[in-house]
């Protein structure tokens, strides 16, 4: 139907932020990660500062609703496997723009789509792209309620693949995990955390709103502010290191650890060094604070050392390329008052900023992690000293990375205890044993999951 897609971005490319949507999409389904990806190709290409927000949108728009998008198609589609990536991604961003974008009238869509066809394909691409968009524009998409199956409806209609819908059913109940589902593909706030090291949160606000920023205080943690109207990492005050970017959920797992000045702080699995850079606001070099920030890439260290530097706390903070499943080789038992692990995880709590994990991971890969997770427990437990603190945290809302961790941690390390996980703002997010879940639906905030320790 189409001639051999041809890698080489031409030149009118360059220009059309749907033509651009259409490569991004494509590598995104090879497998390269999306932000990634987006940013490149902004890099590359010569769009407005509207062009690349309406790029950004498509291309974050299409992989959260690619389910939806795919149940819609189907039908105008004959025969599915000859169809091209490319042309299905370009009618993937000209159904997303019908829908759910409702200030492009269907004829801009339209035109867009033919031209894209014919100029990459050839005139039989541009045919059959126009005839499909004729035929949903005279018939309209299929409706979900024709989905007889409860769980198979809400996976098509809020694109979530039905074994996570099972699993949240199962740990959460039916009306959570709808509540979880209807929200997850909402746009993400851009949440800071201001540096209390450098400035308050008042004047902080101040200085934001004086740039032409949005700014609401946030109600998860008073570190946390939600700043719209621009993107803050290329802010005055984001560059002097007064703020650093940080999900809000995230800012809980420190103030758990209750740090004192003096402490000696592990911060076992650390990059990109929000969580260091906020102990270090708590520590005293004159005291003796200090943090170890462990990670496994030698590149990620250096990001630790970049935010520590710019946020102006470098000098209690150690970085060190090291596997926190090897801390043994490094470090002395009772070395260390406070212990925090944020865990590799499957990131199911990160779904509006990394929507194309729903796709990619299973069940199965988070048992997979599980074993990792428990593994970097039990070989830092012996390095805390009695009487300190071990806060374990993951952005999963799935049981298996979470409470089923550790539980099992501590059949087998009768050492420790559970303590309740206290936030500032008293959040009602306990559950009977006192570990902390914050789910996607209760703040617009990333889904976290903290569990606070102390060795006997």
């Amino acid at each position: 139907m189409t001639k051999k897609n041809n890698q080489k971005i031409a030149n009118w490319e360059l220009t059309n932020p749907r033509a651009l949507s259409v490569r991004v999409l494509e590598k995104v389904q090879n497998g390269a990660y999306s932000n990634l990806q987006l940013d490149s190709m902004i890099k590359q290409a010569d769009l407005s500062e509207k062009n690349v927000h309406l790029m950004t949108t498509m291309v974050y728009g299409v992989i959260q609703h690619r389910l939806t998008l795919e149940y819609w198609l189907m039908p105008f589609i004959k025969q599915p496997q000859k169809l091209e990536s490319w042309v299905r991604e370009l009618l993937y961003i000209s159904i997303f723009q019908m829908q759910y974008l409702d200030k492009i009238p269907d004829h801009a869509i339209f035109d867009e789509a033919i031209n894209i066809a014919k100029r990459r394909g050839h005139d039989g691409t541009r045919k059959f792209v126009t005839g499909v968009l004729h035929a949903i524009q005279r018939q309209g998409l299929p409706d979900f309620e024709d989905i007889k199956d409860e769980t198979k409806r809400l996976s098509i209609k809020t694109s979530l693949p039905v074994w996570l819908i099972e699993t949240l059913n199962g740990q959460l109940g039916w009306p959570k995990t709808v509540a979880i589902a209807s929200t997850i593909n909402a746009a993400p706030s851009q949440s800071v955390r201001v540096n209390r090291e450098l400035i308050s949160p008042t004047d902080l606000i101040k200085l934001l709103e004086n740039d032409g920023y949005q700014v609401t205080p946030s109600e998860v943690t008073p570190d946390a502010l939600l700043v719209s109207g621009g993107h803050v990492a290329g802010s005055q005050a984001f560059h002097d290191g007064l703020l650093t970017l940080q999900d809000e959920s995230a800012m809980l797992m420190v103030p758990s650890l209750d740090v004192h000045p003096g402490d000696k702080v592990l911060d076992a699995a650390a990059a990109p060094g929000g969580k260091t850079t906020q102990i270090a606001t708590y520590l005293e070099k004159t005291q003796g604070g200090h943090v170890v920030a462990l990670d496994i890439h030698d590149h990620k260290a250096k990001l630790i050392k970049e935010n520590a530097t710019r946020l102006q706390v470098a000098d209690r903070i150690e970085t060190q390329v090291l596997d926190a499943r090897k801390v043994d080789e490094k470090f002395k038992d009772e070395t260390f008052d406070r212990i925090l692990v944020d865990a590799p995880c499957s990131g199911f709590g990160l779904l509006r900023r990394k929507p194309e994990i729903r796709y990619e991971k299973s069940l199965k890969d988070s048992y997979q992690l599980q074993k990792i997770q428990l593994s970097i427990l039990d070989a830092v437990a012996s390095k805390l000293k009695k009487g300190g603190r071990l806060v374990y945290g993951t952005c999963t809302i799935l049981s298996t990375e979470n409470e089923d961790v550790i539980n099992e941690f501590l059949a087998a390390h009768n050492d420790f205890k559970l303590v309740p996980t206290k936030t500032v703002n008293n959040l009602d997010v306990l559950d009977e044993q006192g570990m902390l879940h914050v789910y996607p639906d209760d703040f617009g905030s990333d889904g976290f999951f903290i569990a606070t320790l102390v060795k006997q």
